[in-house]
């Protein structure tokens, strides 16, 4: 089994393109659900979050207020260090539950689903293949504003804010051209989807992990207290 990067840009048509891969059988995780999960009350990210931040950035049911922390966060270089700090290494260990449990079924690929798959490289080294979800600036900007009910001015400033779809698209091994319409989409997705499945390239994964597990036996008992934690 090999791993596959998913990314794009906001309302590019990434979670789009993320059910249509899982419509045809792929198992995706998706980094940001991952992200919620880890933060929810009572886990180990949870009580740290609270500690450091105050009781002041929770809802009335206890769970985190993600857009108050982001706010207290956004300007503050050193609190979103903190945080990162927390919250990546249990995200990052959650995830990897998920693979091995993909590794175990015999699947040949996975498809890692993260927004800032490029912004922040953490995993782009462990990855076979990337996939930029990609659409022309004025349909972008047309579908933001129609999605989110944001003005022009307001699109452009939550654009301006990510890393450029066409500087992705130069960084990626495959791209989704998704500025027309669902079903000239879905026919790239199902030819990708093809391809990937045809690639032999988790043969070798196959045979490292096989060969690496049979020389340290150490790798499975620490992927097996992973799996039970």
């Amino acid at each position: 089994m090999y791993l596959v990067g998913l990314t794009g840009g906001i309302a590019s048509g990434k979670s789009t393109v993320s059910s249509m891969l899982r419509e045809l059988g792929c198992p995706v995780i998706d980094a940001d659900v991952v992200a919620r999960k880890v933060v929810e009350p009572h886990t180990p990210a949870y009580s740290r979050i609270v500690y450091h931040f105050g009781p002041e950035i929770l809802l009335e049911n206890g769970e985190i207020d993600r857009q108050k922390l982001g706010q207290l966060i956004f300007a503050d270089e050193e609190k979103r260090r903190l945080l990162n700090s927390i919250t990546h290494p249990e995200i990052h260990k959650a995830m990897l539950k998920e693979i091995l449990f993909f590794f175990l079924r015999g699947y040949r690929y996975v498809v890692l689903d993260v927004p800032l798959l490029f912004e922040t490289r953490r995993l782009t080294k462990f990855l076979t293949h990337t996939v930029v979800v990609y659409c022309d600036p004025a349909t972008q900007l047309q579908r933001l504003v129609q999605r989110d009910g944001l003005t022009q001015e307001q699109a452009k400033q939550r654009v301006a804010a990510q890393m450029p779809l066409n500087e992705k698209r130069g960084l990626a091994s495959h791209v989704i051209e998704n500025s027309g319409g669902r079903e000239e989409t879905h026919r790239q997705v199902l030819k990708l989807h093809t391809k990937l499945e045809d690639s032999m390239d988790f043969l070798l994964v196959r045979v490292i992990a096989i060969a690496t597990t049979a020389g340290l036996g150490g790798i499975l008992l620490y992927a097996a207290k992973i799996l039970l934690s």
